[in-house]
Formats: structure tokens, C-alpha cells, sequence
């Protein structure tokens, strides 16, 4: 009889992992009148040996990706969630440690923000959600070495003077005007690379981290007089790097919020004048300037598609 469990060559799996995606969890931790609330979404890959279960669709060594959701909720109760980042390191390390056939476990969390409504009483239990970022991670484990990539999306920015854009090469299609006075804004998606990669390391203060390297951030965008969107990106990269010993590479995704003066002479109105002037803010198309800064002596590894991560 012929054996029809494995395709014939040339033909062979490749790279391949399963979960569950997108475990919406919320723990609230009450002391005494006064609550704190961590809002996540987590989302489980486990990879490793897991032919089998494609080439004869035996589940010998699957492990289902509801017991993978329940994990998420078990572990938020019996662990609590001290960070996004430890708590990706707890079930990362579950997963690899508990099932032998699990050899990858690649955990990602974006986290939501509240923060307190103050009210005159003693109690403390209502929250508004915050509207600036997203916090994000991703914790991947291979039973010997770790990596953690956290990050931030849908930060907007704007600055509303400070910014130039002129020089550029001009040919035939071009009908942009050189710019010596603009609005810069832009909506920062970031990935930044934490050195730790061992157990025998110090673990980062990972909530003072991501704290600090916000705050760089920020200050670098505030702080440069910029003649281009990408000198804006190193000049916040470079200063995450410079002031953070913990973090090795820094990958931003930019779209340029464009912002265009509205031509107000058939009102017969000057636009753009001392005391101010009226904007259109385009939504589409957006110039998108990407880019990854890194420490002297290390090597990109965040992937260059942000959305893969």
C-alpha cells in the first residue's frame, strides 16, 4: 500500500504555528475601595514539532488553541499583570516549559489605557479610557533565549512651526511647492528591541521603560527644528538609544499628516498671516517615512513590516 501520510518531494512544509489570536482580558485588582484595571489583548503562536499534525492530520501533539485561551485568563488571575512585557514572559515560558513538542512561543499584547476619574468620595473605581497611544509587546521564547520587542501605536503629533521642506529634486511631475515654514504631524507607530535576552540577565522595569523611552520620543519630535520628516525620525531614535542603555533598535512607521493652507482669496480674505492661518488636513494619500536607528554594533532584527508585529 502506498504511504500517502507525507507529500512526495519536492514538496515540504515550511515555516508554520498556531494559537489563539486576540484573548480580550481585563483584570481588575481591588484594594480595598480603591481599583486598578489592566486591559489587554493577548494573542498566543506556539511553534515547533508540528509536521505531523499537517501531513496526516494527527493532533498527537497539538495543544488546543482553547486551552491556550483559557491560559491567558487562568494566568491573569493567578499571576496578576504587572506589565504587558511580564506578563507575555509568563506565558511564553509556560507554554515552552509545560509541552515538549512547543519549542517557539511568541506572545503579543497591546495594552489599553484608563485612567481614574477623581471623584469627591472615598471610593476609587471609575475610569475614563485614555485617546493618545497604544501600548504594545511581543514576547518570543525558545526555551533558552528570549526577545522582547515592545512599542506604541496611534501616538499623534504635531508641530505646529519648526519644520521645513525644501531643496527636494524637482522634475517634470512635480508640483509641490518648497515649504520654509510648515505643520509637521504625523501619527508614530514604534517598535523598539530590549537588550535582555537571558534569565541570567537583569530583568528592565519594564513599565518605567516604556515611560521613559515615550518620553524621549516625545521631547526628540518637540525639540528638533526639522527640514525633513526623516531627520525628525533619527533624531527620535537616536535619542531612545542614547538615553536608554536597555534598548538596542528603535523602528518607526511615520505617515505625514498633511496639512494644507486653504486658499481663502475668492472671500477675499489673506490666508497664512501673522496672527495665524486655516488649514485642510488631508487624510489621503500620506507620505510614509519608515526607518530603523540602532545601537553602534548591533543588527536590525525587527521586521521591516511593522504590521507583522
Amino acid at each position: 500500500m502506498t504511504d500517502t501520510s507525507r507529500p512526495a518531494r519536492p514538496v515540504m512544509l515550511g515555516q508554520n504555528q498556531y494559537g489563539k489570536a486576540e484573548n480580550r482580558v481585563v483584570r481588575i485588582t481591588r484594594d480595598g475601595a480603591t481599583h486598578h484595571i489592566k486591559d489587554l489583548n493577548v494573542s498566543v503562536a506556539l511553534s515547533g514539532d508540528m509536521d505531523e499534525v499537517h501531513y496526516s492530520g494527527s493532533n498527537a501533539n497539538v495543544l488546543p488553541t482553547d486551552t491556550t485561551k483559557n491560559t491567558v485568563y487562568a494566568f491573569a488571575k493567578e499571576h496578576g499583570i504587572e506589565s504587558a512585557e511580564q506578563f507575555g514572559i509568563h506565558l511564553a515560558r509556560h507554554f515552552v516549559t509545560s509541552q515538549d513538542p512547543i519549542r517557539t512561543a511568541r506572545i503579543r499584547v497591546e495594552e489599553y489605557s484608563w485612567e481614574r476619574i477623581e471623584t469627591p468620595g472615598a471610593d476609587e473605581h471609575s475610569f475614563v479610557r485614555r485617546g493618545q497611544e497604544t501600548r504594545l509587546t511581543q514576547v518570543t521564547y525558545d526555551g533558552s533565549s528570549w526577545e522582547v520587542v515592545s512599542g506604541l501605536k496611534d501616538l499623534t503629533v504635531m508641530n505646529s512651526t519648526h519644520s521645513e521642506f525644501w531643496g527636494f529634486v524637482k522634475d517634470a511631475y512635480t508640483t509641490l511647492p518648497e515649504a520654509h515654514d510648515r505643520i509637521l504631524a504625523t501619527e508614530v507607530a514604534a517598535r523598539w528591541r530590549y537588550h535582555w535576552c537571558d534569565d541570567a540577565q537583569e530583568m528592565p522595569d519594564w513599565d518605567e521603560s516604556y515611560a521613559q523611552v515615550k518620553k524621549h520620543l516625545l521631547l526628540a519630535f518637540a525639540e528638533t527644528y526639522s527640514l525633513s520628516l526623516q531627520q525628525t525620525l533619527y533624531a527620535m531614535g537616536a535619542r531612545i538609544v542614547e538615553h536608554r542603555d536597555e534598548i538596542d533598535e528603535v523602528r518607526f512607521s511615520l505617515p505625514n499628516k498633511h496639512h494644507f493652507l486653504v486658499d481663502l482669496k475668492p472671500f477675499g480674505l489673506e490666508n497664512d498671516t501673522a496672527d495665524g492661518g486655516v488649514y485642510f488636513a488631508a487624510d489621503r494619500p500620506y507620505g510614509l517615512i519608515e526607518g530603523t536607528v540602532l545601537r553602534d554594533g548591533c543588527q536590525a532584527r525587527i521586521p521591516v513590516d511593522l504590521t507583522n508585529i
